[in-house]
């Protein structure tokens, strides 16, 4: 193990954080030193210094080994956790520690839950930071796989194995150096869009880029109490469900649009279901509130529909109307979504579509074989085959994921909640999606959880945005030095 080399690209992850911290100070200045300056000032000189810290000892960054690039990951989360929550705790307000603890999870994570019950009641510095946090988050969990760990490493090749699919084969064959120049300007490319129409639209600026960073970053964060529903804009909230669906794409699929100018990946299994399930759902969700007489309107009925469907299995959680009081039909259906949620090579949670049509392929193939025992069969995605290991890999990842959320569900049923708002709490954690149902739906808080509760649903979702197996690498690492 590498202290020097630990210690540095670790280093690089907190100035990140001072960086963004210090433009929040700026929104502050500009604001006319808000209530929020002193809390920013102080959390900026906090992070900087421990970020330059390592640098004044290593001045060539020393090569990165294996177990070094399980560390850096797990470090480089961990410490942004603990020094984003400092503007919080400094502004004080609804922060008490564990709320901090958690608002800052849930930012870098990308979650997007939140224990805020007056979102506005923050200064704009401040909201500005809680955005920021979805953005460096966002990028990060990609980024820094590719970045931290040797071209040559087998366990980058065991990382790729676990999110392989024809779609993300065909999106990033190039080298780790263009991949990372690939994610990194889909991803600037959709905030730059994105604010300027939102901007056409009648936003104010800093409405805008705090929400093209929460939709890049499929996030959820508003600065509004009623997140999208607060600008009652047909045009603003269609120009956030298409940045949405855009997300929660394959990013290499989008740079093969947009600057390539092929459609070839379109034609992808996990695009069709995609987009099929996003028709299919909307459709079954508005016939109910309909025919519930949740809405007099169909029209309207299909609109807010579409937009908590694509809210849901993008992980964004925006909400353009409160689902607390939907009819349980509608709210299992958002609950699928976000089970499955988008796309892999985005910056989605969830399980990510590859991985359930995978394992659905070999669910097909073990009838089959069993029908037929001396066929060989191959499970085939697309125009690719899906080796067995990659198969394996794919199916312990939903099971780890499914063990990991039925436990959690059993603690925070074990805090006193009910079992809808303890599974889709759970759910809405693990898999990043932010709001659950009920009183966690699109509008409301976990600010009623336990500070318990609140704890298990921060470990889930760092669980969920590192995808678990890192986290149990690093782990095994420790007790593997120990004895």
């Amino acid at each position: 193990m590498s202290i020097k080399a630990i210690s540095v690209n670790v280093g690089k992850a907190l100035l990140v954080s001072a960086l963004f911290m210090f433009l929040s100070l700026i929104v502050s200045i500009v604001d006319g030193k808000d209530s929020a300056f002193v809390a920013l000032l102080i959390s900026f000189v906090i992070t900087f210094i421990f970020g330059i810290f390592p640098f004044i000892f290593v001045h060539k960054t020393p090569t990165v080994s294996l177990h070094d690039g399980y560390l850096i990951i797990f470090l480089s989360w961990l410490l942004s956790f603990i020094f984003g929550m400092l503007p919080y705790v400094l502004w004080g307000g609804e922060f008490t520690l564990m709320n901090a603890w958690f608002e800052s999870v849930s930012g870098y994570t990308t979650t997007g839950s939140t224990i805020l019950t007056e979102i506005e009641t923050l200064p704009r510095s401040l909201l500005f930071w809680r955005s920021s946090t979805h953005f460096i988050g966002g990028l990060g969990v990609i980024v820094f796989l590719l970045l931290v760990l040797p071209q040559a490493s087998p366990f980058r090749l065991r990382l790729t194995k676990l999110e392989i699919s024809s779609l993300s084969k065909e999106g990033y064959r190039f080298r780790s150096d263009k991949t990372v120049r690939i994610i990194g300007g889909v991803y600037f490319g959709i905030v730059f869009f994105e604010t300027i129409l939102l901007m056409l639209g009648g936003m104010s600026f800093f409405d805008a880029i705090n929400h093209s960073f929460s939709t890049a970053a499929t996030g959820g964060f508003s600065t509004k109490n009623n997140s999208i529903a607060h600008f009652d804009s047909v045009y603003l909230r269609s120009v956030i469900m298409f940045f949405m669906l855009v997300s929660a794409s394959h990013f290499g699929m989008i740079y093969a649009v947009c600057i390539k100018r092929s459609f070839k990946m379109m034609k992808s299994p996990v695009v069709k279901f995609y987009l099929s399930f996003v028709v299919i759902a909307t459709l079954l969700i508005s016939v109910n509130l309909f025919f519930s007489g949740q809405y007099d309107s169909f029209g309207t009925a299909i609109y807010d529909s579409m937009f908590q469907v694509i809210s849901y299995i993008t992980t964004t959680g925006f909400g353009s109307a409160d689902n607390a009081s939907w009819p349980l039909f509608a709210s299992a259906i958002l609950l699928i979504a976000g089970f499955h949620c988008g796309c892999s090579g985005s910056t989605t949670g969830g399980i990510k579509i590859d991985r359930l049509l995978i394992a659905f392929k070999c669910i097909v193939r073990d009838i089959r074989e069993k029908i037929h025992p001396n066929s060989v069969t191959n499970i085939s995605f697309g125009s690719q085959y899906i080796p067995n290991e990659t198969a394996y890999n794919v199916l312990l990842y939903i099971f780890a994921y499914v063990f990991i959320l039925i436990i959690s569900s059993i603690f925070l049923l074990a805090t006193g909640l009910d079992a809808s708002t303890a599974f889709s709490g759970s759910l809405a954690s693990l898999g990043n999606l932010g709001p659950g149902i009920g009183e966690i739906g699109t509008m409301g808080s976990f600010s009623g959880f336990s500070n318990f509760a609140k704890f298990i649903c921060t470990i889930e979702m760092f669980l969920g945005r590192v995808e678990i197996f890192p986290i149990f690498a690093v782990f095994s690492l420790i007790f593997s030095r120990r004895k």
